[in-house]
């Protein structure tokens, strides 16, 4: 079983990296406004897919691998904590691009589309740090199986990161024309995201807990 605290804090972690711009964000968005709302859904599916790869990948095994080795969890929380410092400061940098302002793209496939969509994701170091260095910090040994709480929480993260990013890919070209009239709303989104994010940073920086148990 998993706490309250632990599905609320996982669900809003996955909230914040969804609205921070990334790999999946840029290439959901440039399908939908190159190609329509229909190529952004196929792509979608196969962000999906790379997502319950991650999942099953964390319940099987990753969790095992770092309680084993205490070193490694703990270098990858350190690498974690320091892409999220990245990642804020692309956020504020000078002369940084909306995501909203994607480069076309020529058209392709369904199948094209869910394969790209799926090694977008895979190779997404944002999700990376997502799965193996923010999501062991939510999971409770006390409060049983660590697999479960795993699949658990895990679960929470696809669903909301999905919803998100559907929302998003299916509302680009409106979003794209709001922040393009109102530019002032971009720089408060920027500055809200990298504010998160280095929060998030210095959480993972001080936490001085140990990987979950085996199962």
């Amino acid at each position: 079983m998993v706490s309250l605290p632990a599905v609320l804090g996982i669900a809003a972690v996955s909230l914040v990296m969804v609205l921070t711009p990334g790999p999946n964000m840029v290439y959901l968005v440039s399908r939908s406004i190159t190609q329509g709302p229909r190529a952004a859904l196929v792509s979608l599916l196969g962000v999906a897919a790379g997502f319950l790869v991650y999942l099953c990948a964390a319940t099987a095994g990753l969790l095992a691998v770092f309680a084993l080795v205490p070193a490694a969890y703990t270098a990858l929380k350190i690498a974690g904590g320091c892409y999220l410092l990245y990642l804020a400061w692309q956020a504020l940098r000078p002369g940084g691009h909306s995501p909203f302002e994607p480069a076309p793209l020529p058209a392709e496939s369904p199948g094209r589309l869910f394969t790209m969509g799926l090694v977008t994701n895979l190779l997404n170091p944002k999700i990376a740090v997502l799965y193996v260095s923010l999501l062991p910090q939510f999971v409770d040994p006390s409060l049983g199986h660590v697999a479960v709480q795993s699949l658990v929480l895990g679960s929470v993260q696809v669903c909301v990161a999905v919803t998100g990013n559907a929302v998003i890919a299916l509302g680009a070209g409106l979003i794209a024309r709001f922040l393009a009239e109102r530019p002032v709303w971009l720089r408060v989104q920027k500055a809200f995201m990298a504010t998160v994010l280095g929060a998030l940073a210095v959480r993972m920086f001080t936490d001085r807990s140990t990987a979950p148990a085996a199962p």
